[in-house]
């Protein structure tokens, strides 16, 4: 049965956006709305309660706290017997108004304008999350992203060079209550050496994040993070030792989920002491571990090659690879990554083309699906997609309004996919490393872009250029695969599994990118340049190719 809600502005209080705000976060949770209006009085607000049947009243006063206090009071000793029949009242009010209607006791909740819209939502769902202790919080992604619902979960990168300033950012971060998720940023030392003091260099202590050495330190940063918001943990999957790691990060931070690529963070781009082959197998066997403990996986593989300036058709192709090598391997949720302006050069209409790609090409994949034709089993108890999008991570220019501009600007454009994580890259991203109070400026900002898109923005993803682009890069894609799919030996099952075959595609040259010149893996000889808003291969004059036309040409050079 349809709950009912009664607000108005009581006495002789006009403001009333604060409570048309209010009906309106209540009609998305479900409630029939009714708005009486500014200046009312008392008597009124009751017997409209009465007319309407009111299973919640709501009255705002925005004046002068003594005079509020007063006229609260009156209200709360009118409101008696409609309180004794099981109504409940809320208030709300500027924060001097809202503490003297705390000191009443009369109303159930007092807000002050400094609540996010999702507590405001889960209270009026009678959800977790109307309180303010760990159980008002949901401590797995998945329960988050349904709580927040429609609003995405906010993360954001975080690490300083000691654990003692860390620390002290974590608890800053918490108690403004603005992230969802917390990525710790440990140095590079912690990522590889983390089990091998004696590989550990003393000089880089520091240098890319916080330097965690010992499990302890783990621990020491989740407690941080138990206050405010509760915000989740998660870090990097590391570069060696993955299994040790998981075990430990799942024992210490409770992570929220795994985030690891396919293709690198070895040999291939200095980050790791794995070949290319070798460390296709052992991220496989990551996706693995995660998907048998139920915890979300997230391939953040394509912006890699975007970042090394690979045409858009090849961030799409290793974007599918992604998501098909983690059905395949047993993952359950998986974490679709979609970073915006990788290279720095797209457009908007063609980055947006370039996601709707990705997601159409992957949607097969979610459970249940006949279209899945991969051999390593895994699909017990579904595969779920959820979307995050993020802001490119070379993408912010150096002056920082600049960046704040780009920061809403970019963020406003990627709510037209409705992604259920929005990744925030700080605008101080081009100049340092983000401080605790950055994290939180980033944040604001992001939260009143993504407000303004839930309220109504128009659908950008059915502009008739980006709807065509989209068309063309997945028969582009396809072409690509199948290109993967014939370097496959002989016998080999699922070649877009198989770790010998994803290795070739990338000694071959059929995943390359412009950066990988001189790569004792990559061949870096593939040319692309921005046309149109487009990132596309071209031939030595500068001619956009088509990946036939490229492909071609890789094999008459073999």
């Amino acid at each position: 049965m349809t709950k009912t809600v009664v607000a108005a502005a009581l006495g002789e209080c006009v403001h009333v956006a604060g409570v048309t705000n209010f009906l309106r976060l209540a009609e998305e949770a479900g409630w029939r709305t009714v708005f009486l209006g500014p200046a009312v009085p008392i008597e009124e607000v009751l017997a409209a309660a009465e007319r309407e049947g009111a299973d919640l009243v709501g009255v705002s006063y925005r004046l002068t706290p003594e005079t509020g206090e007063r006229l609260l009071g009156q209200f709360a000793e009118a409101a008696s017997e409609l309180h004794e029949r099981g109504v409940r009242f809320v208030f709300g009010g500027t924060p001097p108004v809202a503490e003297r209607a705390r000191a009443l006791g009369f109303f159930e909740r007092v807000f002050d304008g400094s609540e996010m819209p999702e507590e405001v939502l889960s209270f009026l769902r009678g959800e977790a999350g109307s309180g303010s202790g760990p159980e008002a919080y949901p401590r797995t992604t998945v329960e988050r992203i349904r709580w927040k619902s429609p609003y995405p979960i906010l993360r954001h990168h975080f690490g300083l060079p000691t654990m003692e300033a860390t620390l002290a950012g974590i608890e800053q971060i918490a108690e403004a209550k603005v992230l969802d998720v917390i990525s710790l940023g440990t140095d590079q030392d912690a990522q590889e050496n983390f089990f091998h003091p004696e590989r550990q260099d003393p000089r880089r202590r520091g240098a890319g994040g916080v330097p965690v050495r010992s499990p302890d330190d783990y621990r020491a940063l989740y407690r941080a993070a138990q206050r405010g918001n509760f915000p989740l943990l998660r870090t990097y999957s590391g570069t060696d030792d993955f299994i040790r790691l998981a075990e430990m990060y799942v024992e210490t931070i409770r992570i929220a989920w795994c985030a690891i690529p396919l293709f690198w963070f070895n040999q291939m781009d200095g980050r790791g002491p794995w070949d290319l082959e070798g460390s296709i197998r052992e991220h496989q066997q990551v996706m693995a571990w995660y998907g048998e403990h139920d915890i979300p996986v997230e391939l953040n593989e394509p912006h890699h090659w975007g970042m090394r300036d690979a045409p858009d058709v090849v961030f799409v192709v290793s974007a599918f690879l992604s998501a098909y090598n983690a059905r395949a391997f047993g993952v359950k949720d998986y974490i679709a990554q979609m970073m915006f302006n990788s290279p720095p050069g797209l457009s908007d209409a063609m980055d947006l083309a370039k996601m709707l790609a990705i997601l159409e090409m992957i949607a097969p994949l979610a459970s249940p699906s006949p279209h899945f034709a991969g051999e390593n089993g895994g699909t017990e108890g579904g595969f779920r997609i959820w979307k995050q999008t993020r802001i490119g991570l070379l993408s912010h220019p150096l002056d920082p309004d600049a960046a704040r501009g780009h920061l809403a600007a970019s963020t406003y454009l990627q709510m037209a996919l409705k992604p259920h994580i929005y990744h925030i890259v700080g605008h101080t991203e081009a100049h340092h490393a983000a401080t605790a109070e950055d994290v939180i400026e980033a944040a604001k900002i992001c939260r009143r872009a993504i407000e303004n898109a839930v309220r109504g923005a128009p659908d950008m993803t059915r502009d008739p250029a980006v709807q065509t682009r989209k068309e063309e890069l997945i028969a582009e894609a396809q072409v690509t695969l199948e290109a993967i799919r014939d370097l496959a030996a002989p016998g080999v099952p699922d070649p877009w599994t198989d770790p010998a075959t994803l290795a070739r595609a990338v000694t071959a040259g059929i995943l390359d990118a412009p950066q990988l010149k001189n790569n004792p893996f990559g061949r870096g000889q593939i040319r692309t340049r921005i046309v149109n808003g487009m990132c596309l291969a071209v031939d030595a004059d500068g001619k956009p190719l088509s990946e036939k036309e490229r492909l071609a040409m890789l094999w008459d050079k073999s």
